[in-house]
């Protein structure tokens, strides 16, 4: 489901609410300084979840070295 701009994938959890989804991405934005792209979150074994996502990078610019000599 996509919540607020980022796709959530639970795995292993197949009665997840919105809300839940929500709070996940809001956890993770609260970590993150990057904007985040999609958030995974699984089932362990031990009844915890695993949380992972991944980020867009930052935008740069390229710039050419100037150094006077002929290309």
């Amino acid at each position: 489901m996509i919540i607020d701009g980022v796709k959530v994938n639970f795995i292993g959890i197949d009665d997840a609410t919105r809300e839940e989804a929500a709070n996940y991405v809001a956890y993770v934005r609260g970590r993150v300084n990057s904007p985040v792209k999609n958030i995974n979150v699984k089932l362990c074994d031990d009844g915890l979840v695993d949380v992972s996502y991944t980020a867009r990078g930052e935008k740069f610019e390229r710039i050419r070295r100037v150094t006077g000599r002929p290309y």
